[in-house]
């Protein structure tokens, strides 16, 4: 169903563009669909900023619920921001303030970008843990991404995350945990998802800690894991919502890293992403790369274009279901679909604690 482009987020026209469904906020008026407005606070770096915007304004609209989706995207306080990042944020995000006023029927936190080695250390910590306490008590559902998770773990549930040997880059296989969960209702049992941390929570934690964990994968360990109540609290450590380009702009910053003297070693490609077909364009423009920095020459393009042509989405259907089955959780809940939801195994007259029979 259609996302409503109830302001004038560039997003918004880009999706257009890539042949999403976005309705005017006037045509929205006239049309007798059930609202759920979704929040979006947006911690990503500058350079991820817009993209993660559009990557999770994909997942919304790709949903087959009958609603209209409000999007609302905010930031907090703390982040570092340049001048034309920052300018967007004021002229097109949301003050949390206002949305708290307001009210949501959802909210996704997205990941950050960590400078510090113990999270409480961060400088938008106070924010982050300011948005999570009063979401705890006043949204349907809270889902989380990556860094997000770790926070909310840490806070809410005491769990320390652990730093990893190396960071975990690349696409994953993963598979599902609890079969009869429905938020992982009706799709692949086993499916790749891409990761990007250096930091990770595990099973056992998470277990101890009563959090029940439904997709894990031998290498990249847990991806998916939910509080006890069902969905109140859905966590991801993997990025669902990457578009198939998104570990292909992430390595092209971290060449321009090294490039700049940022990093001492040439980035490490990600693992199971480029395909063998890719190969010898990466290889010859790393020897481009290295022969520049050395000379002190201008940096080579970035093969950009050739690469993007060369690499497999082999992730975004599932992660597609998955923002399905939780939407439709959202969408029951807040509207009280009675029956829908005796038929899933929820007391509508208990949504706080969300009994579970599953």
């Amino acid at each position: 169903m259609p996302l409503v482009a109830h302001n004038s987020l560039p997003a918004f026209d880009k999706l257009k563009q890539d042949g999403f469904d976005i309705l005017k906020a006037d045509h929205a008026l006239h049309q007798d669909i059930r609202e759920l407005h979704i929040g979006l606070l947006n911690m990503m770096p500058d350079a991820a900023l817009r993209a993660t915007e559009r990557q999770f304004m994909r997942m919304i609209t790709s949903c087959n619920q009958i609603a209209q989706f409000y999007i609302h995207p905010f930031s907090i306080d703390g982040i570092e921001r340049g001048e034309a990042t920052q300018a967007h944020i004021n002229s097109y995000y949301e003050r949390f303030e206002e949305l708290r006023e307001q009210g949501l029927d959802a909210l996704i936190i997205s990941g950050a970008n960590p400078v510090k080695a113990e999270l409480t250390d961060e400088s938008f910590w106070p924010g982050v843990i300011d948005v999570f306490e009063w979401a705890k008590e006043n949204v349907t559902s809270i889902l989380c991404s990556c860094l997000a998770s770790h926070a909310a773990f840490k806070q809410f549930y005491g769990i320390e995350r652990r730093r990893l040997e190396s960071k975990l880059w690349g696409v994953y296989s993963h598979r599902i945990t609890e079969p009869l969960h429905p938020l992982v209702s009706n799709i692949n049992t086993r499916f790749d998802v891409p990761h990007s941390r250096f930091n990770e929570v595990t099973r056992q934690q998470l277990n101890s800690a009563g959090l029940r964990v439904l997709i894990e994968g031998p290498e990249a360990g847990v991806h998916l894991a939910v509080s006890s109540d069902l969905f109140r609290e859905v966590y991801f450590q993997g990025h669902a919502e990457y578009n198939f380009n998104s570990l292909l702009k992430e390595y092209k910053r971290e060449v321009i890293r090294f490039f700049a003297g940022q990093r001492d070693d040439y980035p490490v490609q990600p693992d199971n992403y480029f395909t063998e077909q890719a190969q010898p364009l990466l290889s010859s423009y790393k020897t481009q790369v290295i022969n520049a920095k050395s000379e002190h020459a201008a940096l080579p393009d970035f093969p950009e274009a050739e690469l993007e042509r060369l690499v497999d989405n082999t992730w975004w259907d599932t992660g597609k279901a998955v923002f399905n089955n939780w939407l439709g959780l959202v969408y029951q809940l807040t509207h009280m679909d009675r029956k829908k939801l005796f038929m899933d195994g929820i007391d509508p007259d208990d949504p706080l604690n969300l009994k579970n029979t599953f």
